[in-house]
């Protein structure tokens, strides 16, 4: 990409990581136009010189470059290919990234359309929260066209650190399905820990100082037990989200007919907090399960 002539780059979704992510990309020069539901989420980046676009339409029709970083693989589907949506309505040649933990089927299906009309598409999910999104050190997991994924890659640099292509549409929403897949096991075991030597009258916060350094180390012991210390149940990472990510993989686990045991046991966990009323608290309110 010409520095000089930086191309037009769109970003749809201004959420907890999406803002940050945009923010970047806005930071690297690029000419930046946004896209959110709620208006207000995008004045910061606005007074930073992002121009407002009404409609991914709109974006689609004036940017080369499309990130998205959405709710739902339904919500996806209308961005994409609703009247109003960007592969609807985009150019020949543009390239438009879908950043959202979505179904890898959809994903294939956007590919596909996308190639009927010569627009370029990749599933680029990411990992590493709102932390990794502010401090533009995401992981990003690519499926697609390597041509494209090569295209694209200095605009992932701008937002991510280990970042690293898979293969065909799709797969990068399969990586991360892997993820989701290992993290949720890995939260109630970090709850439990925490509650076990609350329990045991030991000294919790040293307790996590320790374990951290050893075995037991993960990125959310290191990361989310000292936000549960603190009764710090902000969304890093929705519940809601959490469980929306949960039902694909098991979803796309059915497809291949593997059952996932620790992964239906975290959703049930999850779900019983969603009706509790904390889907919209970070993942790390699991510890509440046990209060």
């Amino acid at each position: 990409m010409d520095n000089k002539q930086k191309p037009v780059v769109g970003f749809i979704g201004l959420g907890v990581m999406g803002k940050s992510m945009a923010g970047h990309i806005l930071n690297g020069g690029y000419p930046l136009y946004v896209y959110t539901r709620t208006k207000e989420k995008a004045a910061e980046l606005l007074e930073k010189g992002a121009v407002w676009a009404a409609t991914p339409k709109e974006i689609a029709q004036q940017a080369e470059y499309v990130f998205t970083i959405i709710g739902t693989p339904n919500d996806v589907e209308e961005v994409y290919l609703g009247d109003n949506g960007l592969i609807t309505n985009g150019k020949e040649n543009t390239y438009f990234i879908d950043m959202t933990t979505s179904s890898p089927t959809l994903a294939q299906r956007l590919y596909e359309e996308g190639k009927k009309k010569g627009i370029h598409v990749l599933d680029a999910p990411v990992s590493g929260g709102d932390i990794g999104a502010k401090e533009a050190r995401l992981a990003i997991m690519v499926g697609g066209d390597q041509q494209d994924f090569d295209t694209v890659l200095p605009l992932f640099q701008l937002m991510g650190k280990n970042i690293a292509y898979f293969g065909k549409a799709g797969s990068g929403q399969h990586t991360k399905m892997a993820n989701q897949i290992a993290i949720a096991p890995t939260m109630i075991g970090v709850c439990e820990s925490l509650i076990y030597a609350k329990k045991a009258g030991l000294n919790v916060q040293k307790v996590v100082d320790l374990i951290s350094t050893g075995a037991a180390a993960s990125f959310s012991l290191s990361s989310y037990a000292p936000r549960i210390l603190k009764e710090d149940y902000s969304p890093g990472f929705f519940i809601k989200h959490f469980i929306k990510d949960m039902t694909i993989a098991l979803n796309e686990a059915e497809k291949m007919n593997l059952d996932l045991p620790g992964l239906t046991l975290a959703k049930q966990m999850y779900e019983k907090l969603a009706e509790m009323g904390e889907e919209n608290s970070g993942t790390q309110a699991l510890y509440k399960y046990w209060q």
